[in-house]
């Protein structure tokens, strides 16, 4: 009689180790990520803003950038095609190194010799950002 309480409690337990231990385990599954997970490249707006005198563009503007240790730097060029337009170039590297992760507006300024109204566009790193104007 003594012994049968003996190993109902050890049953018991090593059922309670048992699934615990199939519980915690991590599975296979949980780090395969489905194909049609497509990751989302978020780019912020530009708020902009384009002063002409005597032919010099100097367009500045702003961006928030996610932390304050971002750097930016923007470079604009004048593409004469049949769509006429000047490119402003922000780039906008993310920051590796420790840094409090609180949106910061960032500001830039760039000047180019263009003719007059002609229209910005603006990309951030290499993407096609949204425009506001100022």
């Amino acid at each position: 009689m003594k012994y049968s309480r003996l190993w109902i409690s050890a049953a018991i337990v090593m059922i309670v180790v048992l699934i615990s231990f199939a519980l915690s385990v991590p599975h296979t599954y949980d780090g395969i990520q489905s194909s049609e997970t497509i990751a989302s490249v978020v780019v912020p707006s530009v708020t902009l803003r384009d002063t002409f005198k005597k032919g010099l563009h100097t367009i500045t503007g702003s961006v928030e950038a996610p932390d304050a240790c971002t750097t930016i730097s923007a470079e604009a060029s004048h593409h004469a095609s049949s769509t006429e337009s000047i490119l402003v170039s922000i780039s906008m590297p993310e920051n590796t190194g420790i840094c409090l992760e609180v949106p910061t507006v960032l500001r830039f300024s760039t000047t180019i010799d263009a003719p007059a109204e002609v229209p910005i566009v603006v990309q951030i790193n290499g993407v096609l950002a949204s425009t506001t104007p100022a």
